[in-house]
C-alpha cells in the first residue's frame, strides 16, 4: 500500500448531536429555507457623504437630514442597484432610480472623546461631541 492509498482511504468519522438536539443536517435545512426567500432587491445610496447598502424594510441611521420625524423622503442619489439578475451601476448615479424612506426619528449619537494632549507642556483639553443622525426605515426601490 502506497502512502497516497493511505491518505485516501481514512474513515469517515459520524457526528454526534450537538447538546441542543439539533443536528448538523438540521442546520443546514434552515440555511436553505432562508435562502429560498428569494434575491431581495438592494441599493447603494449616498447621504450625508457616506454610502449604504439597504433593501426594503431596512433600518438606518443617517446624518442629520432637515425633514420632519414621521415623513417620507426620497433620496435620487442611487449609485449602485442590484438583486433582481442584473446590477446597474451609476456614472456616478443610476439614471431615473430612486429610494424613499420613512424618517422614523431625530436622535444624537454615542458620545465621543475628544482628548488633546502635548507631551511635557501641561497643556490637557477634554471635550466630547455627539453627532446628529437621523434614523430612516427603507420603503421602497424603484428604477
Amino acid at each position: 500500500m502506497t502512502d497516497a492509498e493511505k491518505v485516501t482511504e481514512t474513515p469517515a468519522v459520524e457526528t454526534a448531536p450537538e447538546s441542543t438536539g439539533t443536528t448538523t443536517a438540521t442546520k443546514a435545512k434552515a440555511k436553505v429555507e432562508r435562502s429560498d426567500k428569494g434575491v431581495q432587491p438592494y441599493a447603494v445610496i449616498e447621504t450625508g457623504g457616506k454610502q449604504y447598502r439597504v433593501g426594503v424594510g431596512d433600518r438606518i441611521a443617517v446624518e442629520r437630514l432637515t425633514a420632519d420625524a414621521g415623513s417620507d423622503i426620497n433620496i435620487d442619489r442611487v449609485l449602485l442597484l442590484g438583486g433582481d439578475g442584473s446590477t446597474r451601476i451609476g456614472t456616478p448615479v443610476v439614471d431615473g432610480a430612486s429610494v424613499t424612506a420613512h424618517v422614523d426619528a431625530h436622535e444624537r449619537g454615542e458620545k465621543i472623546i475628544v482628548f488633546k494632549f502635548k507631551a511635557k507642556k501641561r497643556y490637557r483639553r477634554r471635550t466630547g461631541h455627539r453627532q446628529e443622525l437621523t434614523r430612516l426605515t427603507i420603503t421602497g426601490i424603484s428604477g
